[in-house]
């Protein structure tokens, strides 16, 4: 907070705004922006340099590209294939209809917040519809795509392994996608093909860097919205009154990476649930139930009360609603925050069927 001075020689407080999120996902007009020409136009253009080179860049850092281009679909796909670059986007939403509802839709696909979009165009008027729009998307013009990798909305605080092959697990959750969309019958029943296996471990020092991306990165799918650095998460690691663990989910499509990460504190007979948060990605996937079962069975079979404090924002609430269909009750409530307790007399939830729960030390 900052201060400022009144006419009247009054001191007033004025809030700075908190710094917009990094970009997830950058999106490209093609035609005279990625290459030089239109190839609806019969022309065969070359990628520009500058757009290769921040296309490699940014995906090695986790962020993710897509298209949202005016033309022929199947003739743009096939000339992104010709210059070997069609692997590099996740969503193709090429066509002739608003820009802004392709950018909205790719934001859709990958279930990710608008305002971790950003979207780059040669021209103005598509990207002042765009702008004008979704206020929260970051635009650019065509020129400024060289600079891009050098500005901090496009640099992660850590790029790990799992973020690199990031565009490889969207990528694969499309394919998902589009099986779900083909499939007859309950959701649950199309769940129970996909053979999915949760596995839950300790965080171990080279799970520190993903652990961090994820109270980073993470809003939705997060009890307490806390953020922790690699120094508290080390130390929390080391410390025997608390827990941190990793999870991982993999099906017949394969991985998703690390996508789930839960920080207990052990408080006299109690374990408290202090931190549980999912990628946005498994969102319809039941593993919210899944996770805070296996933590409540583990902290049962200690001996201790399962306890989990909630903090709500604006995003979160389903978190709350996975605790308690997870059978935790509110019993404390201090200001913003919640602590909810799991009453030892029940039975602890049964394992869903249609995940898999896969402990290691």
């Amino acid at each position: 907070m900052t201060t400022e001075a009144h006419p009247t020689g009054t001191t007033a407080s004025t809030e700075v705004p908190a710094p917009a999120p990094t970009v997830k996902c950058l999106v490209w007009d093609l035609d005279d922006t990625v290459w030089d020409g239109t190839v609806l136009e019969g022309d065969a253009p070359q990628a520009f340099p500058a757009v290769l080179a921040t296309l490699h860049a940014l995906d090695e850092r986790g962020i993710l590209h897509a298209a949202a281009s005016r033309g022929d679909h199947d003739t743009a796909v096939a000339h992104l294939k010709a210059l070997g670059i069609e692997e590099l986007f996740t969503v193709l939403e090429i066509g002739w209809g608003a820009k802004s509802d392709a950018v909205r839709r790719v934001a859709e696909a990958l279930n990710i917040g608008i305002d971790t979009v950003a979207f780059i165009d040669n021209d103005a008027v598509e990207r002042a519809e765009v702008a004008a729009a979704h206020p929260a998307v970051r635009v650019h013009p065509a020129e400024q795509a060289a600079e891009l990798p050098e500005l901090d909305a496009y640099r992660p605080p850590f790029i790990t392994d799992e973020s690199r092959g990031r565009r490889h697990l969207y990528r694969g959750e499309l394919r998902r996608k589009r099986a779900q969309d083909t499939h007859t019958g309950p959701a649950k029943d199309f769940l129970a093909t996909l053979g999915l296996v949760l596995t839950v471990r300790r965080a171990t020092e080279t799970d520190l860097e993903r652990a961090h991306e994820l109270t980073v990165r993470t809003h939705q799918l997060n009890t307490t919205g806390r953020t922790y650095d690699m120094a508290e998460l080390r130390e929390l690691s080391a410390s025997p009154s608390h827990q941190v663990l990793v999870a991982s989910l993999e099906d017949r499509f394969g991985s998703y990476g690390t996508i789930g990460l839960a920080l207990t504190e052990l408080s006299g007979n109690d374990s408290v649930l202090k931190l549980l948060l999912l990628s946005c990605r498994v969102m319809s996937r039941g593993i919210g139930p899944a996770l805070i079962g296996h933590i409540v069975r583990d902290a049962l079979a200690r001996g201790r009360r399962p306890v989990a404090e909630f903090v709500p924002t604006e995003v979160n609430r389903v978190m709350l609603v996975n605790l308690r269909f997870s059978g935790f009750d509110v019993i404390e409530r201090s200001g913003d925050r919640v602590l909810l307790g799991f009453d030892t007399a029940r039975t602890p939830p049964a394992p869903d069927a249609t995940v898999r729960v896969i402990t290691r030390a």
